[in-house]
């Protein structure tokens, strides 16, 4: 069925995403591949032992997945009410005002990018040593780069169940290698007997929680998504709840599970110095000794299609939330199309992509470090980015339902989000206190405050923004977080103007 847009027109483009495509296990690969699982374990995970010199990492993935499942609660309790592929942009929109919704959706425009570019640093850096030490050929980073970003960008104007499959494999085979390394380091206790040190909440305690708590915090980086895909999903108000939950309890189990096991074969108090020494080399060294170099390899492999997978995942995030905002004109209209053919956000898919180009092509000429000033940089950064992005609606979702009637029980409606909104204000207080050891620079560094900065003036320039729409387009302003409703508003305003709709779009935007 044509939309208003393309209806006679014969356009290989609309304004709707494909409905009804994706179910519960689909959403749930999108969340849990963006959450790079086998990326965290071997690297985030040792990066926290190495940088903070505590054992209580798998301690504090439990604790930030407790605090990310009440927030969950709310967040998805909202999500049948406010059906948007711009999740937080729309959120915000509807709880405490378009403007600052605006705000929210520029600032995660700018954190998916960053999070999105960054692993185009992570991958070309993994590929170049497997492809010198099993073929001879010695490639610089960037064409590894290069070859990756064209198959995402291949990926991301298909159908969203197609990456959907490609996502399970990769998801399948990096979660089954995950377990495999760690039962495996169960079975070879460093000294004979498996310790359970490591999860005791005590380890906790110490000046570095901070960061142990922001490390954590980076491991659950994208399972917000999941409301992300409500307008391709069947049975929205079930599908987005259902992998919400999943997501959420798979994570920190995987991570918690990981963390604890690579201590139990290295010794808890040899873990902090075996993190130090081998980084995210020590659970592919630890596999080698127990299982064999092949079963090594296969997870050194295996750590490139992790990131690969993250790569599509985010693509297909940060192209729904430029579609978002093109389809109700708060960007420019042109964002606001979708291929006819697949139903996958066409112009925001083929924007994403070229910014990957163009970054990794700057990084390349400047000769830049592409695992510290692309990959590690971009991701605390992208992350930290998410995680503001959820204090503010954590706040949304409870002036939401304070001011609307919606019949959810008062744990859905006021009793979760209320302390999910305390729990993760506290964690973003501990992570900006925790920033400069996070990123692994010197208090006194330009980016200790630059980069949250950074997020702050890009709100404020949002919401300006919004404040122009009310000023200048009423009628856009009016649509703002409506989501698929938008669009139909704005059809209904170009037929009583007399224009196409693409017309009224050029009016409307200026």
């Amino acid at each position: 069925m044509s939309s208003p847009s393309t209806a006679g027109r014969g356009d290989p483009v609309s304004r709707a995403l494909a409905a009804n495509r994706l179910g519960v296990p689909s959403v749930v690969f999108f969340v849990i591949t963006a959450a790079t699982p086998l990326t965290v374990v071997a690297g985030v995970v040792t990066t926290g032992y190495a940088t903070t010199g505590l054992t209580g990492i798998p301690v504090a993935f439990i604790g930030i997945g407790l605090v990310f499942g009440l927030f969950a609660v709310g967040f998805v309790a909202m999500a049948p009410h406010v059906a948007n592929a711009g999740a937080f942009y729309a959120y915000i929109s509807r709880g405490l005002s378009r403007p600052l919704g605006v705000a929210g959706a520029w600032v995660a425009l700018l954190a998916y990018n960053a999070l999105q570019v960054g692993l185009y640093g992570a991958i070309g850096a993994a590929v170049t040593p497997l492809l010198r030490e099993w073929s001879g050929v010695d490639l610089p980073w960037w064409v590894i780069a290069l070859v990756a970003c064209a198959v995402v960008a291949a990926l991301g104007l298909q159908h969203v169940d197609v990456n959907g499959k490609v996502l399970a494999v990769l998801l399948v085979a990096e979660v089954a290698v995950i377990v495999c390394y760690s039962v495996a380091d169960l079975f070879h206790p460093a000294h004979g007997a498996v310790s359970f040190a490591a999860l005791s909440p005590t380890n906790l305690l110490g000046p570095g929680v901070g960061a142990i708590l922001a490390i954590a915090v980076l491991g659950f980086v994208g399972f917000e998504s999941s409301v992300v895909f409500s307008e391709e999903s069947k049975d929205p108000g079930r599908t987005v709840r259902t992998a919400a939950y999943v997501s959420v309890a798979l994570i920190a189990a995987l991570y918690a599970f990981g963390a604890w096991a690579m201590s139990v074969a290295t010794g808890p108090e040899e873990i902090v110095a075996a993190s130090r020494q081998q980084s995210s080399d020590l659970i592919f060294n630890l596999a080698g000794a127990h299982l064999g170099t092949a079963v090594q390899d296969i997870g050194r492999v295996l750590f490139v299609t992790s990131v690969l997978a993250a790569m599509i995942s985010f693509h297909n995030t940060t192209a729904r939330y430029m579609f978002a905002l093109g389809r109700e004109r708060v960007l420019p209209a042109a964002l606001g199309r979708t291929s006819m053919r697949t139903g996958s956000p066409l112009v925001g898919s083929i924007i994403q992509s070229a910014i990957g180009l163009v970054v990794v092509v700057l990084y390349a000429a400047f000769g830049l470090d592409p695992m510290q000033h692309l990959f590690y940089w971009c991701g605390t950064s992208g992350g930290l980015g998410v995680l503001l992005l959820i204090a503010v609606t954590s706040i949304a979702i409870i002036s939401f339902f304070a001011r609307n009637d919606t019949g959810e029980s008062r744990w859905r409606g006021t009793i979760a989000p209320v302390l999910a909104a305390i729990a993760v204000v506290g964690v973003v207080v501990l992570v900006l206190a925790n920033f400069a050891t996070l990123i692994g620079v010197a208090e006194n560094s330009p980016l200790r405050w630059g980069i949250p900065l950074t997020y702050l003036v890009v709100g404020v320039l949002g919401a300006l923004w919004g404040l122009v729409l009310r000023a200048r387009h009423p009628e856009v302003y009016a649509t703002i977080g409506l989501g698929a409703k938008s669009a139909t508003t704005n059809s209904v305003l170009a037929r009583t103007l007399g224009t196409s709709d693409d017309d009224a779009a050029s009016e409307e935007v200026g």
